[in-house]
C-alpha cells in the first residue's frame, strides 16, 4: 500500500498531523508513505521515521511571485512529480482550498474533511469520500479520527508524535540544564510582554537553568537580545535550521513559548512544555502531548509571571 499525506502548513499544524503518521505506521507496517508539506516544514516530516519521502511544495512563496515563468516552471516541475506515482489512498487532513487542489492533482483515491466541518468548505470538491469528524476535537484528534476514519480502523492506540531530536552540538551554549523560552511569534497580539519573559529567565537562572532564546529574523534577534541582556546568563541562540531547533528543544528540561509552532514540537519531542496565550484560544489547538504540558492564558487574558513561574516550578520538582 502506498499512502500520500497531504498537510502543508503551517508549522504547528503539521506537528499535529504527525501521529497520523505513526498511526499508519501501526496499522499497516508495510505501507509507504509519503507526504506533501510546505517546503519551510519539510524538516519536520523528515523526522519521522515511517515517512518515505517528503514532497515539499513551495505555494506560500510561489503565491508572491506567480508572473514568473520561473515560479510556473518549478509549479510544473512540483506536478509532474506529484502525479509521477500512483498511491493506494490521498489523504488530506488540512482541509483548506489549497490542499484539496494537491489531492485532486495525485494519482489515487481522495480522502478528506466533508463541507460542514472542514476549513474551507470548498476543499470537499477534490476528495473522493468525505467524513464528518466531530469540529470541537483537539486538532490532533481530529486529524488520527479522520485517517482512522478513511482507512477503516479503531483508534485505540496511544498518541504517538514518533520523532526524536536529531543530534547536534551547540558550542555557543554552555554545558548544563538548560530550558527554551520561544519569545517570538508571528503576530504582535500573541506576544507576552518582555518584563515578564525576563522575570521569567531570571527565575530559571537562580534554578541553574541556562535560558536559551532563538529566534527567526531580526526584530525577533532584537527582542531576544533585550531580554537576554536583562537577565545575566541567558544566551540569544545563533540562526538554527529546522532540525537544530528540535535537537535544542529536545535536549532542554522544559520549553515556555507562546503561541507558536515552536512550542508544538517541545510537546511532540516528548519535552514538558508549558504554552503562553494572549489573544488565541488553547482549546482546540493549544499544546498537546504525552508526557507534562499546559496552557496557560486565554484570549484578552494573557498569564501572568508569577503564575508562569509557579507552573515552572512545580514542572521542575516532578
Amino acid at each position: 500500500m502506498r499512502i500520500l499525506l497531504v498537510k502543508t502548513s503551517s508549522l504547528g499544524d503539521v506537528i499535529h498531523n504527525l501521529p497520523v503518521a505513526s498511526d499508519l505506521r501501526r496499522q499497516f507496517p508495510g505501507a509507504v508513505i509519503d507526504w506533501c508539506v510546505e517546503e519551510a516544514f519539510a524538516g519536520i516530516a523528515r523526522l519521522h521515521p515511517a515517512i518515505a519521502e517528503v514532497i515539499p511544495v513551495a505555494i506560500r512563496r510561489w503565491r508572491g511571485a506567480l508572473p514568473s515563468r520561473a515560479t510556473w516552471r518549478e509549479i510544473g516541475d512540483f506536478r509532474r512529480r506529484l502525479g509521477g506515482k500512483s498511491y493506494d489512498a490521498v489523504l488530506d487532513t488540512q482541509g483548506l482550498i489549497k490542499s484539496g487542489l494537491i489531492t485532486f492533482f495525485a494519482k489515487g483515491p481522495c480522502y478528506g474533511y466533508a463541507a460542514e466541518v472542514a476549513r474551507e468548505p470548498l476543499a470537499s470538491w477534490f476528495y473522493d469520500k468525505t467524513f464528518v469528524i466531530p469540529p470541537n476535537a483537539h486538532a490532533v484528534e481530529r486529524n488520527r479520527w479522520l485517517a482512522a476514519a478513511a482507512f477503516g480502523y479503531s483508534v485505540d492506540l496511544p498518541l504517538d508524535y514518533g520523532i526524536a531530536a536529531p543530534a547536534a552540538d551547540f558550542p555557543w551554549l554552555p554545558d548544563g540544564r538548560r530550558a527554551v523560552l520561544l519569545t517570538a511569534t508571528s503576530r504582535d497580539d500573541k506576544l507576552w510582554d518582555e518584563d515578564r519573559w525576563i522575570a521569567l529567565a531570571r527565575h530559571l537562572l537562580a534554578r541553574g537553568l541556562t535560558p536559551a532564546l532563538p529566534w527567526g529574523n531580526a526584530r525577533e534577534r532584537r527582542r531576544a537580545e533585550r531580554i537576554a541582556a536583562r537577565s545575566a546568563g541567558a544566551v540569544v541562540a545563533p540562526p538554527l535550521s529546522l532540525a537544530e531547533l528540535a535537537a535544542l528543544i529536545g535536549g532542554a528540561e522544559l520549553a515556555v513559548g507562546v503561541d507558536t509552532g515552536l512550542i508544538h514540537l517541545a510537546a511532540a519531542l516528548g519535552v514538558p512544555a508549558i504554552a503562553l496565550y494572549v489573544a488565541t484560544d488553547p482549546a482546540l489547538t493549544g499544546v498537546y502531548g504525552t508526557r507534562d504540558f499546559r496552557n496557560l492564558g486565554a484570549p484578552g487574558r494573557a498569564p501572568g509571571a508569577e503564575e508562569v513561574i509557579d507552573a515552572v516550578t512545580q514542572e521542575l520538582r516532578r
